[in-house]
């Protein structure tokens, strides 16, 4: 496994048992087996590492779009944004460690603002290319064109986040699939 790798995979570890403010370089670097310079040979700063771990570890929504695209105009429509409501959903659970250490840190924040800016990435690009997707439903006719497709996709991740959050603080039922279509079929009603 390349050094680099082996680094990312110790952020991720470090944060999952410490959380992002006991993710220290020192930790990762240990975890990782190599010195803290080494570290930094690969990463300007923690802000990089942890915006590796978001973009090349958790389970990404890039794929899911590209499948839920592909599908477009074809097959069971509230199937397929069911699928990709699940994948949102794993997504956001899984970053939230991630996400709330940055939030809590202000200079962490800063950076990572920055980072995501000179990338063009960042939280609203998911929500734009499934508006973009809802609309090319619109335009084939599977889906009501009266419906504001950029306030529907807002909805659907937004409901995926706020589950996602809500299964740290209360024990949801273990009903993901059956979430996920209730809410789906709310939003594509014709």
């Amino acid at each position: 496994m390349r050094t680099r790798d082996r680094i990312i995979d110790a952020a991720e570890q470090a944060i999952r048992e410490f959380g992002i403010a006991g993710a220290t370089t020192k930790r990762i670097a240990h975890l990782a087996g190599c010195s803290e310079a080494l570290l930094y040979k690969h990463f300007a700063g923690k802000e990089a590492l942890f915006l590796a771990v978001l973009l090349e570890r958790l389970p990404a929504l890039a794929p899911a779009l590209a499948r839920l695209r592909l599908s477009a105009g074809q097959g069971d429509l509230a199937a397929h944004l069911t699928e990709f409501a699940l994948m949102a959903l794993e997504f956001y659970r899984k970053a939230a460690g991630i996400a709330s250490g940055v939030l809590a840190d202000p200079s962490l924040m800063a950076g990572f603002r920055g980072m995501l800016a000179e990338r063009e990435a960042g939280p609203h690009l998911p929500i734009r290319a499934l508006a973009e997707i809802l609309r090319a439903e619109q335009r084939g006719g599977r889906l009501d064109e009266v419906m504001d497709a950029d306030a529907a996709a807002a909805m659907l991740m937004g409901a995926c986040f706020h589950r996602a959050n809500l299964s740290y603080f209360v024990e949801l039922p273990d009903e993901d699939g059956l979430w996920a279509a209730a809410i789906v079929r709310t939003l594509v009603r014709k």
